[in-house]
């Protein structure tokens, strides 16, 4: 199964033009769905790339994509970065991932504000880095998909893009 995985793995990596990991794909896949501009280099500090059009047009953007939503943020300080784009499979607990699958697929999407979001985190005394906790209500806010959401309406080809994603899309 390695080995066929490994085939796979290199097909998709010649169609996104870097490594396969899923921080890699899904920048590409926010880049095709969401209009985002990439860097040119992958190891851009604090930022993936630019919306190209839209009412965030120009607008920063850090792109993640968890397997599982489990009420956690890689966040940054970078006064540079205006939005996070998370994409997550289903919703979980901050757990051990012992015995557990993490599903390659986006069952939401969130925009959060990275600045407001950062003030938000400082007022409640949470540390920022790898694995910042963010409270229920802040992932609510900043849902996208399938709620809808008017800092980024998603038009009906971005929504039907994002529903190959599903667990259950054949």
């Amino acid at each position: 199964m390695l080995h066929e995985r490994n085939r796979i793995d290199a097909r998709i990596a010649e169609i996104i033009g870097r490594p396969m990991t899923s921080g890699h794909l899904g920048e590409w896949i926010a880049s095709e769905v969401f209009g985002i501009e990439l860097e040119h280099s992958a190891s851009a500090k604090s930022l993936d790339g630019r919306f190209r059009a839209g009412p965030l047009h120009g607008k920063t953007v850090n792109v993640k994509w968890y397997l599982k939503r489990e009420g956690i943020l890689d966040m940054t300080d970078a006064d540079t970065l205006d939005y996070y784009l998370v994409m997550t499979g289903p919703s979980s607990a901050a757990a051990s991932s012992a015995g557990s699958t993490r599903p390659w697929c986006i069952e939401n999407v969130y925009l959060f504000d990275a600045q407001r979001l950062l003030a938000g985190q400082h007022a409640r005394g949470v540390k920022t880095g790898v694995a910042s906790s963010v409270p229920n209500r802040f992932w609510e806010e900043a849902e996208i998909y399938p709620a809808i959401n008017p800092i980024l309406p998603l038009r009906p080809g971005q929504i039907e893009l994002l529903r190959l994603f599903l667990p259950h899309a054949s």
